[in-house]
């Protein structure tokens, strides 16, 4: 059996942000991400500017002799690349120019971001027009192609931040649906059937598997399947903790005992006046002790982001949301207990 790559030790406290940023600025947006985050810094990405810089665009434009093109009813595939996924390359080569330029002589880890091969499919049409999802083939297609484009993107953040440990997040706000049966059809009035679950883990595996660095599966979803994730492969799952009920405790205790890091989502990702710092994490402590877990386990096994992208906030809300979640991972470590 392969061994899953670690989770990156953070020199400092554990903060990051989701991923998605407000505005059209690359280098406003690496700046701010560099400047607040200082043991977790990201890739930002600004789905503001249209069209390849959402989160599904981007992610079309990694694949690897597949493309995608916008229709009136979303994203569909086609059979040679066009504009759109010029334009997706173009966007992410500018935030990846930026993030290089403020993180000169980097060293530590450093997170991206990719939407997840159940989510894509979920969220693509095929050329006649039904989503990919409905097409098990296609399905298979599709993580292929990104399993490729992943690795071609990570050698590319590698050769720009040769200090960067790369950590990889997955995105897959739609696995839960996907696995429910609760997926509409492109023409939105049935349902797709319900994905075996032994068969979203084994997708999901060989994608996770076939990479060289540490993936993180990001959902920010009721019913996050975090057993699966955990099997398939994944070092770190990322949650609103909001969502989290006492259905998840024991699938949460498993994960952290085995070494699994907890992304959880405390801090609220649109305006909104912002607690005490402490009393952001206040739950965190208060799952820690239900579930009877260590105290000296939650500093390293929590890292506190934004429940969700801050694409929908202001700019100064976003900055603001990112040093909350630094000065409450903060909190936690000084008082775990």
């Amino acid at each position: 059996m392969s061994t899953v790559p670690s989770f990156p030790a953070l020199s400092a406290p554990g903060a990051t942000g989701v991923g998605s940023m407000p505005g059209t600025d690359a280098r406003e947006a690496a700046k701010t991400v560099t400047g607040s985050l200082e043991a977790l810094p990201h890739l930002p990405e600004l789905p503001a500017r249209g069209p390849g810089a959402d989160m599904i665009g981007r992610s079309l434009g990694l694949l690897v002799e597949l493309y995608a093109r916008v229709e009136p009813s979303g994203w569909r595939l086609g059979d040679h690349p066009g504009r759109d996924t010029r334009r997706a390359h173009s966007w992410l080569g500018e935030d990846l120019d930026a993030l290089e330029e403020f993180t000169q002589d980097w060293n530590g880890p450093l997170k991206i971001q990719a939407v997840g091969p159940w989510t894509l499919a979920a969220s693509v049409e095929l050329q006649r027009g039904e989503k990919a999802l409905a097409d098990p083939g296609a399905v298979r297609d599709i993580a292929a192609s990104l399993t490729e484009g992943l690795r071609l993107h990570l050698a590319e953040v590698r050769r720009r931040i040769p200090g960067a440990q790369v950590l990889l997040q997955l995105d897959e706000p739609s696995l839960p649906a996907v696995l429910a049966g609760q997926v509409r059809t492109a023409s939105g009035w049935q349902r797709l059937r319900a994905v075996d679950r032994g068969v979203g883990e084994e997708v999901l595996r060989g994608v996770v598997g076939a990479l060289d660095a540490p993936v993180a599966v990001h959902c920010c979803a009721p019913s996050v399947p975090i057993g699966l994730l955990r099997r398939a492969g994944a070092a770190a799952v990322s949650l609103d903790a909001s969502l989290l009920t006492e259905r998840d405790d024991e699938a949460i205790g498993e994960g952290v005992e085995s070494g699994t890091v907890l992304l959880l989502g405390v801090v609220p990702s649109t305006d909104r006046k912002l607690s005490d710092p402490a009393g952001s994490v206040s739950g965190v402590r208060t799952l820690w002790r239900r579930l009877g877990l260590a105290p000296a386990l939650l500093p390293r096994s929590v890292v506190v982001t934004p429940t969700c992208g801050l694409a929908g906030a202001s700019p100064a809300y976003a900055r603001a949301a990112l040093s909350h979640s630094v000065i409450a991972a903060q909190s936690l470590a000084d008082n775990p207990e």
